[in-house]
């Protein structure tokens, strides 16, 4: 697998990324704008991201297959958003894997390379990651991954149109 941050040229992408996983993404993110689907809002979606990247408020991994053949099929992609230095030095991640990949310890091996790119290029201090009760994949993941357990924070997103509990997870870089 391999990752890549990407520019406006790949709109088409993602809207197919979107579009072939709506129903598996609509169980665990905010509600889509009725446009979401769209060559247009997914170009403008990628500008925008790519301002937020330069501002240095986000990081955006798209993930593709590594192989000796490979497509420009998005398999999943990972968010350290909301980038907060000073003395806080924090983020959150957000991460979603195209349902036919889920299983497959893709999205294991690639948070790790993003926990350590956070951690060793950005320098940052602090991992948040906050997850829905009912999402039992992600759950294990976390915690394979080391995050600890803080806490349980009640009617915490929209998600689909429903206030969602989640679990919030976080990892310190100690060193």
């Amino acid at each position: 697998m391999v990752a890549f941050q990407l520019d406006a040229s790949f709109a088409n992408a993602t809207l197919d990324y979107f579009t072939k996983n709506e129903e598996h993404f609509k169980k665990s993110m905010p509600q889509w704008e009725e446009d979401f689907l769209t060559f247009e809002y997914q170009l403008k979606l990628l500008m925008k991201q790519q301002k937020e990247i330069q501002a240095g408020r986000l990081f955006k991994f798209w993930l593709f297959e590594a192989s000796e053949n490979p497509s420009n099929e998005i398999i999943g992609d990972i968010s350290l958003n909301n980038i907060v230095r000073g003395a806080f030095q924090s983020c959150h991640i957000g991460y979603k894997l195209n349902a036919k990949h889920v299983g497959k310890g893709l999205m294991q091996e690639a948070l790790q390379a993003c926990i350590d790119y956070a951690f060793n290029e950005l320098k940052l201090h602090r991992l948040e990651v906050n997850i829905m009760p009912s999402n039992i994949n992600s759950i294990a993941l976390a915690e394979r991954l080391m995050f600890k357990k803080e806490g349980f924070s009640p009617n915490y997103l929209k998600i689909n149109g429903k206030w969602e509990n989640h679990i919030r997870y976080a990892m310190l870089n100690e060193s």
